[in-house]
């Protein structure tokens, strides 16, 4: 499976679904055991936060929002650098990255054409200014001066002219050149920030989600120490150190340091203001917000709210009192599921005793549409996914049954020897590589289980090595086959691949220091991990 999910031989998918005929055949699992893998809590809440996701970009909520920031932030570059990777980072939290990308990236475009085409009108108005001015100044200096000039050059105008035009051809050179390296560092910055903002939220990209489920797996025990607010809790101050650093590594390639000149200071240009108006009729384009709109934002602020209040960790939660006082009934994924279903209840316009409108017959249609149907659903759902999350945890559930898991913590023993900042260091670094080749869903799926059982054996905090290694496969920024938004960049910002390494090599590096930072100071203290939990020493695992 790993070959296959490596090379891609055949669907990631069908990949997944290898343990539903192999495991029973081999006499590692019954047939049962291994189907219900497919379908577990992780999976109805990654359904459910894709529901979210879904009405988000169907209304197109997450254009208004996107918009709405950019016009506050302004056009200059630095300031609009860093208004597009605050948008996309904050979209990809909700919504997947690659939406998030291929949304962004033409918004983005839009905006620095016009700058350009903007710059080329004034500079076309600037040079015959100045050489008017030229002009005249020679006409104020003293007769002599004058003469002599005329004497030396026999063809003072024809020469005028054949600077005007080199200086003209010049700066035009040199503007191509600096809107050209502008537009690729937008173009990182939409990507990049994409990917750095899907690792703050548990939904936000699917390597979390696989993370959670292996814990619920490999440990039963746990008492759900992963959930949306203590994953928030760790992971989105991690993203915004990460999305900072980017912007001023990107900043630092692609603009340089001169934060007076990038930034801007005081009165603004013509170039700005045409910008701007750019902006502002993509924003006027989509009208007033419409009744659907509303709805969707407050049950989306409905359900991250509810998340976040289930089971806080300082304080019982609402999920604590009323349900969960026996055992784990209510979870992330019964809150998504619950709070998804009101896309299906809740009509799309405001209720109306005249009807709302005709159908292709003529006929009055006296029932409103809701926010969702299931066409809307069954065409953007990346059904997929749920395939390859449940065939990792089919996976991880048989080589724990197997005893492979136990057979390759024995291997890794020697480890205990080593320092556990650096077995993590290192283990970051690899995957981080790793997921350059191959999809941080499949780079995920293979190497938990493994780092699972090394936890177990060299007796550390499972989750010291299993946290910075499943954000660390969200850092595939030096190739443009290594994620989607990459892709998508690549494609739009006219980049060679040599740029996206330089880049993305860096962005790397930054992303890993991060992650070890974060283990190591709010994350250690968080998850407690100074000690080996009792619940990591059990070896086995249950089945639902």
């Amino acid at each position: 499976m790993a070959l296959y999910w490596c090379t891609e031989c055949i669907p990631l998918a069908v990949t997944a679904l290898l343990p539903v005929v192999l495991f029973p055949m081999m006499g590692i699992m019954k047939g049962g055991d291994v189907s219900i893998e497919y379908l577990k809590d992780t999976n109805m809440l990654f359904i459910g936060g894709l529901f979210v996701a879904i009405a988000v970009e169907y209304w197109d909520l997450h254009k208004r929002i996107a918009l709405r920031v950019l016009l506050l932030v302004g056009v200059r570059p630095s300031l609009l650098m860093m208004g597009f990777m605050i948008v996309s980072s904050f979209l990809s939290m909700w919504i997947s990255n690659t939406a998030t990308t291929a949304m962004m990236l033409p918004i983005a475009h839009a905006v620095l054409q016009q700058l350009k085409v903007t710059e080329l009108q004034a500079d076309e108005i600037d040079i015959p200014a100045e050489a008017e001015n030229k002009v005249s100044l020679e006409m104020e200096t003293k007769q002599g001066t004058v003469d002599k000039k005329m004497r030396e050059d026999k063809h003072p105008l024809e020469n005028r002219e054949y600077d005007h035009e080199a200086q003209k051809e010049s700066r035009r050179k040199a503007m191509e050149e600096r809107y050209d390296l502008l537009t690729k560092g937008m173009s990182l910055s939409v990507c990049y920030s994409a990917s750095i903002g899907g690792t703050a939220t548990l939904t936000g990209t699917t390597p979390n989600l696989i993370l959670q489920g292996q814990m619920n797996d490999l440990f039963p025990g746990n008492g759900g120490i992963i959930n949306f607010a203590s994953w928030f809790g760790f992971a989105f101050p991690n993203m915004v150190i990460m999305l900072i650093l980017a912007y001023f590594w990107l900043q630092f390639m692609f603009l340089g340091f001169n934060l007076k000149r990038t930034f801007g200071c005081g009165e603004k240009t013509d170039r700005d203001r045409e910008a701007y108006a750019v902006m502002k009729n993509e924003y006027r384009k989509l009208g007033n917000m419409k009744f659907a709109e509303v709805c969707v934002l407050i049950v989306f602020v409905l359900l991250v709210a509810l998340w976040f209040t289930r089971e806080p960790g300082f304080i019982d939660g609402w999920a604590t009192v009323l349900f969960n006082q026996e055992a784990t009934y209510v979870t992330d994924g019964t809150v998504a599921i619950l709070v998804s279903m009101l896309f299906f209840l809740i009509p799309a316009q405001m209720p109306s005793l005249n009807g709302y409108g005709y159908n292709d017959e003529g006929k009055l249609i006296k029932v409103p549409p809701t926010l969702l149907n299931w066409q809307v659903v069954h065409e953007r759902m990346p059904w997929s996914i749920v395939l390859l999350l449940g065939g990792g945890y089919a996976l991880a559930a048989g080589s724990e049954n197997s005893g492979l898991s136990k057979w390759l913590g024995t291997q890794l023993s020697p480890l205990k020897d080593i320092p556990a900042f650096a077995i993590s260091l290192v283990l970051s670094l690899l995957i981080a590589t790793f997921t350059e080749c191959s999809s941080n869903t499949a780079t995920t799926t293979l190497f938990l289980p493994i780092l699972a059982s090394m936890a177990r054996t060299i007796e550390i905090h499972p989750l010291y090595v299993m946290l910075p290694c499943t954000i660390a496969a969200s850092l595939a920024f030096m190739l443009p086959v290594a994620t989607p938004p990459n892709a998508i960049a690549f494609s739009f910002g006219n980049l060679r691949v040599l740029d996206m390494v330089k880049a993305g090599a860096m962005l790397n590096l930054i992303g890993i220091l991060t992650i070890n930072l974060a283990v190591n100071t709010w994350g250690y203290a968080m998850f407690d991990m100074g000690t080996f939990p009792d619940w990591a020493s059990s070896n086995t695992t249950t089945n639902p």
